[in-house]
């Protein structure tokens, strides 16, 4: 079963990002991509058309007609008969190098009559060296390390006293936040001297975010965290 509320973080914080982020701001591509990233990690369905309008404005996703896939000529019958919603990735689960399906957006999507291609895959590698994307849309999306995004998501979220959205993602702690899967690399002193850690938990400690941070399903109790004294400072806001 997806987590909705993983799905409608991320929704939420592409919304909010887009109104408090000047329309030719091109950190904005990589903050998306990050978010995506982050998504990525739990059990969430595909949820790019809800803020499709969003994705394609920013750069972050092309669209265009089928025909302009580099594989249609090849493959002209198949892409023809497409008639819902497809990842265009196939997958050889018995193949010795195969690793899984986190790759299946990677050479495209389809919603017929439409491609769509992220910024960043393989099959927009493809289009850039055909010249089919050009100018800033074949410039790769910059790799911003999550802190940083939500930093900004808190600092939109704060000018429209939307505190709910920032105790949502405070709750997910520094291990997620700063370090991802492998855990906070920092001890105390280096993950307070991280701007974005120092002006996020400003913006906490301003909006009284904590109470919110504290009921959300996905905070780690200090005494359940891989590092306490990280997450114990993370929680004395």
């Amino acid at each position: 079963m997806s987590q909705h509320e993983i799905e409608d973080l991320v929704a939420d914080s592409i919304r909010i990002l887009d109104a408090h982020t000047a329309p030719d701001d091109p950190r904005v591509r990589g903050w998306f991509a990050a978010l995506y990233r982050f998504q990525g990690g739990y059990d969430c369905s595909f949820t790019h058309f809800r803020v499709m309008d969003v994705l394609l404005r920013r750069g972050h996703t092309y669209r265009f007609p089928l025909d302009r896939h580099p594989d249609h000529a090849e493959r002209a019958a198949y892409f023809d008969g497409l008639t819902e919603f497809t990842a265009l990735r196939a997958f050889d689960e018995h193949s010795p190098g195969f690793t899984g399906y986190d790759s299946w957006l990677d050479d495209g999507y389809a919603d017929p009559p439409f491609l769509y291609c992220d910024a960043g895959t393989p099959l927009w590698h493809r289009m850039t060296t055909t010249g089919t994307l050009h100018g800033p849309a074949a410039t790769p999306p910059p790799r911003t390390p999550l802190i940083d995004v939500v930093h900004e998501i808190a600092a939109a979220a704060e000018r429209e006293h939307d505190h709910d959205l920032i105790g949502l993602w405070y709750a997910f702690g520094c291990a997620t936040l700063v370090g991802g899967p492998v855990g906070c690399p920092y001890d105390v002193a280096e993950l307070a001297g991280i701007p974005a850690v120092r002006e996020l938990r400003a913006i906490v400690r301003r909006t009284g975010a904590l109470a919110i941070a504290r009921r959300s399903p996905y905070a780690v109790p200090v005494e359940c965290a891989d590092d306490e004294e990280l997450e114990a400072w993370w929680w004395g806001v």
